[in-house]
Parts: C-alpha cells; structure tokens; sequence
C-alpha cells in the first residue's frame, strides 16, 4: 500500500529520515470465505452466491490465528467473498480484537444494515472498508446488482455515524474512470476518512478482464487528481487519507509530481520514498484462502505457498524453497527489462510481480503496468 497523505505531509512539513519501519510479522488479508452475494466484474477470488467446500472451520481459523499471533503479526484484513456471510464472523473478529491485532472489514457494504450495525459495532472494528466502482449506475454495472451502490452507500453511512473509521475502495478501469472526480467529492461530502486507489491487477475475474485496465495515460491523469485532490484536502485541513495499491510505479510518480510542485522538497520525498521501498509482496503482506492455502499477497491466488492444515503459517512464510518466494524476499529483487534498468528501483522495488507472470510467464520479467516514461525512470 502505498500512502499518499504520509508523503504530503513530509512535503508540507519535513521530519528526520530515520531508520526504515520493519514490520514485526505480514500483514495478513484472510479471505475467510469465498461466498459473495455479488459477482463483481474485476473479482480476484471468483466468488458466486454459493457455498464452496473445504473451508476452514471456526477451530481451524482461531488455531491459525493464534499461530499469527505468536508469529507477530500486527493485522488482519478480513475478506471474503463477502464476509459478513461467513455465520462465525463476528467471533472471529472478536477474538481477533480480543489478540490485539489490528482489525479490519473489507465488505461489499450490501449487506450493512440497521440489523447488522450493532454487531459490527460492538466487535468494534478498527476500519470498515467498502468497495466501490463508481457511482450509481457505473457501481451496479461493475457489481451486476441493481442498488448496489445504494445499499452500499447505505452501508457506509451507518458504520461512519456509529464512530468506525470508514473508507471506499476503488478500482481504476477505462470504463469508470470518469466517475473517480465524483467519488472523490463524495469521499469530502459524507465524511469518508480514507479512499483507496486500487490499480487493475491481472488476477481472478480482472485477469479474464484485461483488456478492460486503464491506459497509461488514464492512469497518469487520475494519479494527477489523486496527488492533486489529497494535497488540497490537507491544505484545507480536511483529514481524510488517500492510499493507493497494486502499482508501486505511484512512488515514482509522487517524486515527479513533487518535482513539479515543490522542487525544494525532491532530495527529501526521494530519501522518504526510497526508505518506504515498494512492492512488499513475500514480506510485508501475505494472504491466506477460504481453504487454508497461504499465498504472497490476494493476487497470486493460482500459486499456493502451503496450506495452514498441514504447516504453521511462520513455516510456510519463512520457507524459501519456493522459488517464487525467494525471489520475492531476495534484497534487492533480480527484476529484468525496464525494472532492472530503472532509476527509481531502489523506491518501487520492481512493483508488483504477478502482472509480469501473468503476461509472460516469467514473474522477473518487466511490469507491463509501470506507466512512467523512459524518461521519467532515468532510461
């Protein structure tokens, strides 16, 4: 993830470099359960309205769970499918909350209601997010459900006035590209703390839907609003954070919009930048499936590390026979292409890794989602 709003406020007032953050254990997005009551266009999971065999049970969930704990992880990020229709999930989040980790919904929001409110609140989650595609109309085509945006508005509300920091997702195709500026204004308008960018990744449904990414140059206009719009809320004093995820190329792209707008604050940006370091798939966040199967991030969905029923999770992500395991943890990662010659690696670290194997069946090859010019990555 990378967060906008941090490096904003280091271009508004600069602190101390200092040693980079390492993470005591992954961050952790569990899909839980791969049952969705939609089944939205870009789907990484594949999910349907149905029950899928094999899933882990409540015992298996907290014996996993109290393996993470031991393991030091500091989140969990739990996701489905929808997970608000897993029947035990509000005693998982509430044994999660109970551990100390950190505890976030990631939900459709369709399913928030009056009669669902008090339960979600009473777990006391530590963010809601929901996803959004665009709005009205834009949001049930992308969704396939007439009132989806609706309900899930709806949904968004009720969490935001019960006090539970809220945030929309948003996922970047050319065809709901020119609803993000009124998402953006709907973010200041109803109080939402945090949007989050998210880049089209070639997985799951977005896979089979490629053809559907944003252009580079759509892309480059929308992280000129995003920059632009986060700026000008901290400015105005309005807090609301921005994040954006699946292209590390956007750290890149801040240094250069910096270097445009406050050419005094580049050697610094640069230094916090290269500090934060990229892609942290392997190492800084790991996912594991309504099975039990471990993999390096919700992307890599078809290459599995091993199952949690047979091997702790510290096991499997300590293990590095895998081959595409140690190339991730490898510092710094051997990337090929434009990535290798780049730069600006030292800041990216080659960006995600799964659009490349997608594409060419190598996942050391180039990203083909990296929008920067040659020029722009030193070439």
């Amino acid at each position: 993830m990378f967060r906008i709003s941090q490096f904003m406020d280091e271009v508004a007032s600069p602190t101390p470099l200092g040693p980079a953050r390492k993470p005591p254990g992954p961050v952790v997005i569990w899909n839980l359960i791969r049952r969705c009551n939609l089944t939205c266009k870009h789907c990484y999971s594949i999910s349907a309205d149905k029950d899928f065999a094999g899933e882990l049970s409540t015992e298996e969930v907290f014996r996993v769970m109290d393996d993470l704990k031991a393991f030091r992880v500091p989140a969990l990020i739990l996701s489905g499918g929808e997970p608000l229709l897993r029947p035990d999930i509000f005693d998982i989040a509430t044994r999660a909350k109970s551990l100390g980790f950190y505890t976030a919904l990631s939900s459709n929001g369709t399913l928030i209601d009056a009669a669902m409110l008090p339960r979600i609140a009473e777990v006391g989650f530590d963010y809601v997010g929901v996803s959004l595609d665009g709005l009205g109309e834009t949001h049930d085509r992308f969704r396939r459900l007439a009132g989806a945006f609706d309900a899930s508005l709806a949904g968004i509300r009720l969490c935001r006035d019960a006090g539970l920091k809220v945030g929309v997702r948003f996922t970047l195709t050319r065809d709901n590209f020119h609803d993000l500026p009124g998402l953006l204004r709907l973010v200041e308008e109803e109080g939402i703390h945090r949007f989050y960018f998210s880049h089209l990744n070639y997985a799951g449904r977005g896979n089979k839907n490629r053809r559907d990414d944003a252009q580079h140059r759509m892309t480059r206009e929308a992280m000129d609003l995003l920059f632009d719009t986060c700026w000008d809320y901290r400015q105005r004093g309005l807090a609301r954070e921005f994040t954006t995820g699946n292209n590390d190329a956007d750290g890149v792209y801040l240094l250069h919009w910096v270097a445009r707008r406050f050419p005094e604050r580049v050697t610094h940006i640069r230094a916090k930048l290269a500090r934060w370091g990229g892609n942290s798939s392997g190492i800084n966040v790991a996912n594991i499936d309504n099975l039990g199967q471990v993999h390096p991030d919700t992307m890599w969905w078809h290459h599995n590390l091993g199952s949690v029923r047979e091997r702790p999770f510290p096991e499997i992500w300590q293990d590095v026979s895998d081959p595409l395991m140690a190339g991730l943890k490898r510092v710094p990662r051997q990337v090929g292409g434009r990535c290798g010659r780049c730069a600006h690696f030292d800041i990216c670290g080659g960006n995600t890794r799964v659009r490349a194997q997608q594409l060419t069946g190598d996942p050391w090859a180039e990203d083909p989602g990296c929008y920067l010019t040659d020029e722009e990555i030193g070439l």
